[in-house]
């Protein structure tokens, strides 16, 4: 194979390309590097470039805004255009953003072959857009790169075949544990006079949470009431900084902050007593460093974080925030393991087999 060409399009892509591209630079493999623009603000993904060390990408489609199918559709409309002008062996596409499925569509539509990095992983909830994402992309795509075996599963049951499957890890744990050394301490961690071990980190966006004022008001009321005075260090999310004014609530004891870039923000997770969170990803990296995590969710497409790993699934009735915040204070939190392959290793398997097709 002489060239394939990578797709990225929102914050958690670039953490699963920047691996795959450090692993491509030391081959003879050509690779162009599409920007679908998905995430448009700077503090949102030019950061990562700089941070990860990813080179600028060839062409950024800039296919920001919009409702998910005006996104899908742009998104469609700009790859097909680009992959007309730029034709390629082999499509890699990563996770379960609006531009995985869009680009795996537009490339298959094409008869270009489509690796999807992160396949298999469902949580079986058909109300969260990256669910329909999954299912789409993984019902197209011809190799399949997972991060679990449970993940291998899942696409055997919907009838792909062992060989298009290769358990490889996780590319996530590959960018943690190559940056773990580089972490920067955020400014806030000395304005807040932050101690390791005494604090938590708090991150919401998803709509179940977010999206309803009084629903969020009551999370938020639950969290700093439990939260035994510790400092809770919340980075907003633009969307959820939205609806937040609204909300109204202030406590000593709360901090709001911009959103904080890859190195800062798991420099601040590495130290933090623990982690609250709604995002599937930072439940990996919370696993892997070891730091106790609560999800506010009713269902994870990452199930071995709480099998395997630090993570608890609490949902996210406001009522269920008390009793695991005093099991966490009570020291009865589970220490965790780390899940098999999630080594540093995974881009490098996944570039060993894309050279060997």
């Amino acid at each position: 194979m002489n060239h394939i060409t990578l797709i990225a399009g929102a914050r958690p892509n670039f953490m699963k390309i920047a691996p795959i591209i450090h692993a491509l630079q030391q081959t003879n493999v050509r690779y162009r590097l599409v920007h679908t623009g998905q995430h448009y603000d700077r503090a949102m993904s030019q950061t990562f470039f700089d941070e990860l060390n990813i080179p600028q990408p060839d062409v950024n489609l800039a296919c920001g805004g919009g409702t998910q199918a005006e996104q899908t559709a742009a998104i469609m409309v700009a790859f097909e255009k680009d992959l007309m002008a730029n034709p390629t062996d082999l499509v890699v596409v990563v996770g379960d953003v609006t531009s995985t499925m869009a680009c795996t569509i537009v490339a298959k539509k094409m008869n270009v072959k489509v690796a999807h990095v992160e396949a298999g992983i469902r949580s079986f909830d058909m109300t969260m857009p990256e669910e329909i994402n999954r299912m789409v992309t993984d019902s197209l795509t011809d190799y399949f790169f997972t991060t679990t075996r449970w993940a291998g599963d899942n696409l055997r049951k919907i009838g792909v075949s062992d060989e298009k499957i290769h358990f490889v890890g996780n590319v996530m744990i590959d960018t943690l544990l190559a940056n773990r050394k580089r972490f920067i301490k955020p400014s806030i961690y000395d304005d807040l006079n932050l101690m390791e071990k005494q604090f938590l980190v708090l991150t919401l966006h998803r709509p179940a949470n977010v999206d309803e004022t009084t629903h969020l008001k009551a999370l938020m009321m639950e969290i700093i009431d439990n939260s035994n005075g510790l400092p809770i260090v919340f980075p907003m999310h633009p969307r959820t900084a939205k609806l937040f004014v609204d909300v109204g609530i202030k406590a000593p004891n709360l901090h709001i902050v911009e959103p904080l870039g890859y190195l800062e923000f798991n420099y601040l997770v590495e130290r933090a007593f623990a982690v609250i969170t709604d995002s599937g990803g930072i439940t990996e990296e919370t696993t892997v460093m070891g730091v106790p995590c609560m999800t506010l969710r009713d269902n994870t497409e990452r199930p071995e974080t709480c099998e395997i790993g630090t993570n608890e699934l609490i949902g996210i009735n406001p009522k269920s925030i008390a009793p695991a915040m005093q099991k966490l204070f009570t020291g009865e939190w589970k220490k965790g393991q780390i899940p098999e392959l999630w080594d540093g290793h995974s881009a490098k398997r996944i570039v060993d087999i894309i050279e060997k097709l």
